[in-house]
């Protein structure tokens, strides 16, 4: 089963960058398990509004759950795993 998760995230964030390599591990050891779609929300004002001051935001699209900063690469893979 694939899980789809989407990465909220924008131009010129250092702890976006951060969490991005945590997302390139997740998909470096199991490239079939996960799906990541990155969305910048400077494209959206309801994204701006809703994330500005919290990403980068980490969210399981099918049961609509967010992981807000800070998280490390165990936090990640506990919320995308649900453990």
């Amino acid at each position: 089963m694939t899980i789809n998760l989407i990465f909220y995230t924008t131009d010129g964030c250092h702890l976006c960058d951060e969490a991005k390599e945590f997302l390139q591990q997740l998909l470096a050891q199991r490239p079939e398990r996960y799906q990541i779609e990155l969305v910048d929300i400077a494209e959206s004002e309801e994204l701006v509004e809703q994330y500005g001051t919290s990403i980068p935001v980490v969210r399981k699209e099918n049961f609509q759950q967010d992981l807000g900063w800070p998280f490390d690469y165990t936090d990640l893979l506990s919320f995308v795993e649900g453990v």
